[in-house]
């Protein structure tokens, strides 16, 4: 049996007021989920645009001169 399956086999033992909580919650989970894929997709975004032609830029090329202190 599946977890749906079983779901639906709990939730008609239940009487309506309790079903329709159960319901609130499920569309509280479905939303929550929603709402975390769309944070994700902005952050991808968000990190894309940051990181937009940065790869086409050369590593700067540093030497000892550049130090501020040297360490021995």
């Amino acid at each position: 049996m599946t977890t749906a399956e079983r779901i639906h086999e709990q939730v008609q033992k239940l009487p309506e007021p309790l079903q329709a909580e159960a319901l609130d919650f499920i569309e509280f989970l479905m939303q929550r989920q929603s709402v975390r894929k769309e944070d994700l997709d902005w952050s991808h975004l968000s990190l894309a645009t940051a990181m937009r032609d940065i790869e086409d830029d050369e590593d700067p090329v540093y030497n000892e001169s550049d130090l501020k202190e040297r360490w021995m």
